[in-house]
């Protein structure tokens, strides 16, 4: 496509999204094709890394979708700028890496003044394992604007993933406090003009977390998945050491590495029947199911 070459010998590389504003593009999946097909050369930064969803057989697909790794982490340039496009490329990912800290460094806060608010902050301190999972883990996390799900309000970007996982021994009253605490704060960053973030987070004892890795249903292959991927943020190391200790002992890691790998060859095939809209059309596939994921919050147990 001309107009694409045009605009890429005036700008230097753009991302899916820049191209699609200077160019005025609506049509975000023939934009990613005429990218593919036009011989540019195109740069993915970041990483690509397992979601699960129960519209796909088998369950795995990879994150991030084609079409948000396309407008957000994808750049498309022309050859002889391969300089301009290393250039940016590390640009893109210092950006993701600085917005993953910042939304890391938020969601410590936020657990933080939760705790500050209870009269039990020490029994808590000893008896909870806070963890971050989710795009920051990965440092692949963005302020795109995005609709936050039970209330259609916009929020800016990747939630933030709180796991919350308390010693069987932590008195149910206590629990239901932090409950409460964590639930105001996630009130509090959604409404507040200054934040309009989104905590997504679960509390559960470690009895749920054993049920959970016996790998025997979606949900708890979704909340096995994520366990994987957590990091400590706040609260008991020795709680969130055993807590490992669990995940490595129930052998789930290699199942969810099979999944990764079924992923990988999802992805592959959805690109390729993109590519071409006669294929697309004869796969009998909704091409919007392969373009794009289903709401990613979804993913928490």
């Amino acid at each position: 496509m001309q107009a694409l070459a045009d605009i890429l010998a005036r700008t230097g590389p753009r991302t899916g999204a820049e191209l699609a504003a200077a160019g005025g593009f609506t049509d975000i999946l023939a934009l990613w094709r005429a990218c593919h097909a036009a011989g540019l050369v195109l740069r993915r930064t970041g990483r690509r890394y397992m979601r699960l969803d129960t519209a796909v057989d088998g369950y795995a697909r990879l994150s991030p979708s084609i079409r948000r790794e396309f407008l957000t982490y994808t750049l498309a340039g022309l050859p002889g700028q391969e300089a301009d496009l290393d250039r940016r490329a590390a640009e893109l990912e210092r950006n993701a890496a600085d917005i993953s800290r910042e939304k890391l460094d938020l969601a410590r806060e936020s657990v933080c003044m939760a705790l500050a608010s209870l009269p039990d902050e020490p029994l808590i301190l000893r008896n909870v394992a806070f963890m971050i999972a989710g795009d920051i883990t990965y440092r692949m996390a963005h302020r795109v604007p995005r609709p936050e799900k039970s209330s259609g309000q916009m929020v800016r970007g990747s939630d933030l993933d709180i796991i919350i996982v308390t010693a069987d021994s932590l008195p149910e009253s206590a629990a239901q406090s932090l409950d409460d605490a964590i639930y105001r704060q996630k009130h509090y960053l959604l409404t507040h003009p200054n934040h309009q973030e989104e905590i997504d987070y679960v509390l559960k004892p470690v009895e749920k977390v054993r049920q959970q890795l016996a790998f025997d249903r979606f949900e708890h292959m979704v909340a096995c998945k994520i366990l994987c991927e957590c990091q400590l943020l706040y609260g008991s190391p020795f709680l969130f050491g055993e807590i490992m200790k669990l995940v490595e002992a129930s052998g789930v890691r290699a199942r969810l590495d099979a999944l990764q790998a079924a992923a990988e060859t999802f992805r592959d095939n959805a690109e390729h029947i993109l590519q071409d809209p006669v294929a697309t059309a004869a796969s009998g596939e909704n091409p919007l199911d392969l373009f794009y994921t289903r709401e990613e919050g979804d993913e928490i147990y």
